[in-house]
């Protein structure tokens, strides 16, 4: 007979001391004022939130030509890495995945409108990916960051705020595409079985996850994209959902099935395997380009937004961690070509976590580990439904847009509060962060140069005005 040894609860507590301590001293929580559990919490928020990207990234680059097996796999990897070097670099509650609208354009731009082979197209990403690095070891990136007038920052995250909402809307359903007006609020009697009744139940989750807020309930935003997820379910058990494969409504139910990961051999290193045949080096470039553009401001817009929110700027606008917290976007970037997936970036859905209290890299390396995990089980967080998802993108996109209260706008600073304004409007209405940014440096230095005021303007702002403006002409 085998006899195993009795350990009482206070034999078991070195041991978590131990664990604890190892966090503090990797993560300084005290120093932060957060704790284990809030940034566990805060980091499982962040995953549910991106958990969506784990099926639609396949779904778009598969549209390319690309095996969907293997971009799932290679989308869980780059993002691991990518988050995890974000946590114990730069110590940051950011996580890294394949960028939304990135991925768009290399299957749908580069690859349906040029007619690239997809190999190219991950060259492409990996080539922007040195590049970054080099930039992120260089001054270059840190520069452009600190360079942004501090109200044009706070517009930023104003700005992200509303694009982020109104991703949410899409999202849950309520969004609509309209051929008179472009977008209009979906119809509940038409289709009630599968969009109206995913759109009712976004209305429900966003009013369950904003009450779970205002009580200060820890853990608000990832108990309503459950709640929302269960609802769901129950709905599917009693008929009012009906699953409608063809029209884009799947199962609610999880699927216990494991990944074949043999797969990934079909992208891995993929993009050192290219033929330039009928490949013009001048439009290669250009795609390079492109994707460097979108990718910096994106990455930049999304840092100053998060970390605005989260109160992590200096008193002069400037993110101490700024310089591991890039690099760390670039070497994810750079893996993630090798691996076989469109250019990973720095999400907008860390905030989520950031409003659940992650301040530190333990709610980053929580979600590094998730995304791993997710390899295994993958079928599991991919049935987490856009429609639950989408009342955390809507409650974070109200707290993100509560910064507007820190611009200030009087008379006295109309040249700085008008560019901020239509860097605000431009994230939404042209769908991306890189735009917004474009918008409000372009029109930050002609209305300023206009109005006398060019000693108020950086030297880097002005670089960057005539670049984006060279980018609207030439890309």
């Amino acid at each position: 007979m085998i006899y195993f040894p009795y350990v009482s609860k206070r034999d078991s507590i070195p041991g978590e001391r131990k664990v604890t301590y190892m966090l503090e001293k990797l993560f300084k929580l005290k120093q932060n004022n957060t704790s284990v559990k809030t940034e566990i919490t805060a980091g499982i928020t962040t995953f549910m939130t991106m958990a969506y990207i784990l099926a639609v990234n396949p779904s778009i680059l598969g549209d390319a030509g690309m095996d969907q097996t293997a971009v799932l796999l290679a989308t869980c990897i780059a993002s691991f890495i990518g988050t995890a070097m974000m946590a114990l670099m730069a110590n940051l509650p950011f996580a890294l995945s394949a960028g939304m609208g990135l991925n768009a354009y290399l299957a749908y731009t580069v690859c349906g409108i040029l007619g690239y082979s997809w190999q190219v197209a991950l060259l492409a990403v990996f080539i922007e990916g040195i590049i970054f690095i080099i930039l992120s070891l260089t001054n270059v990136r840190e520069a452009i960051f600190n360079a942004i007038p501090l109200q044009l920052k706070g517009a930023v995250s104003v700005g992200i705020g509303l694009f982020i909402a109104f991703i949410g809307l899409q999202n849950a359903g309520l969004s609509v595409g309209d051929g008179s007006t472009l977008v209009t609020i979906v119809s509940f009697k038409e289709s009630f079985n599968t969009s109206g009744i995913s759109a009712l139940l976004a209305i429900i989750g966003t009013l369950l996850t904003a009450v779970l807020y205002i009580k200060r309930i820890k853990g608000s935003i990832l108990f309503g994209i459950l709640s929302t997820w269960v609802l769901g379910m129950l709905c599917q058990l009693v008929g009012l959902y009906v699953p409608d494969a063809a029209a884009g409504f799947y199962s609610l139910y999880p699927t216990f099935a494991f990944t074949d990961f043999s797969k990934l051999g079909e992208t891995f290193g993929q993009c050192f395997n290219v033929d330039f045949d009928g490949v013009g080096i001048f439009n290669f470039i250009v795609v390079i380009f492109s994707f460097l553009f979108v990718d910096l401001f994106d990455t930049l817009g999304t840092l100053i937004g998060v970390s605005t929110k989260a109160d992590m700027l200096d008193k002069d606008g400037r993110l101490p961690a700024i310089r591991p917290a890039l690099l760390a976007d670039a070497v994810a970037t750079t893996a993630g070509a090798v691996l076989g997936t469109s250019t990973t970036t720095t999400f907008v859905e860390s905030s989520a976590g950031v409003a659940e209290g992650g301040k530190t890299g333990l709610t980053s390396m929580t979600t590094a580990v998730l995304f791993l995990l997710s390899m295994f089980f993958a079928p599991v967080f991919t049935a987490i439904p856009s429609f639950a998802t989408a009342p955390a993108l809507i409650i974070v996109g109200f707290l993100m847009f509560s910064n507007i209260t820190s611009l200030k706008i009087d008379s006295e600073n109309y040249t700085t509060a008008i560019p901020a304004y239509l860097c605000i409007i431009a994230m939404p209405m042209f769908y991306s962060i890189a735009e917004g940014i474009s918008i409000g440096i372009i029109s930050y230095v002609v209305i300023n140069l206009i109005c006398k005021k060019w000693r108020d303007i950086s030297p880097v702002m002005y670089v960057l005005a005539v670049l984006f403006i060279l980018k609207y002409i030439f890309l």
